[in-house]
């Protein structure tokens, strides 16, 4: 099982920092179906593995969005667009390292499909809606 390959290849990288946002989302093609820039795209560093397990197990379900939150912590890069409405390849973001997110995901087939966002632990009370 791999994770879903464009989930992958968008969202996860142990090895992503803040300086290479905008070598990364070029690389890797991160675009909308327009060709716009992408407001912000956040980078997962983690392996897939514990990534995917948010997705077996190691996540809480919430019925009112369908999202799954994560129960492990994780760093993340998240990456904003700087001029917005720039279109490829003029694509300029700025990296921000954050620490200690819970990763709210949509899981199909025990896969994470979606990354829909971040939140401190503290934002994230047991089921009810933020």
């Amino acid at each position: 099982f791999h994770l879903k390959k464009k989930f992958r290849r968008q969202h996860v990288d142990a090895k992503m920092t803040e300086k290479l946002c905008n070598t990364e989302i070029s690389n890797r093609n991160i675009y909308k179906l327009d060709n716009s820039c992408k407001e912000t795209n956040t980078f997962i560093l983690s392996i897939p593995a514990k990534v995917k397990s948010i997705c077996r197990g190691d996540g809480r379900y919430d019925e009112n969005s369908g999202m799954t939150y994560s129960t492990a912590t994780f760093r993340i890069i998240k990456c904003k667009l700087k001029h917005q409405g720039a279109r490829k390849p003029s694509c300029q973001y700025e990296g921000r390292l954050l620490t200690n997110r819970i990763i709210v995901v949509k899981c199909e087939g025990k896969l994470p499909v979606h990354f829909d966002r971040d939140l401190l632990p503290s934002e994230s009370n047991d089921g009810e809606q933020l």
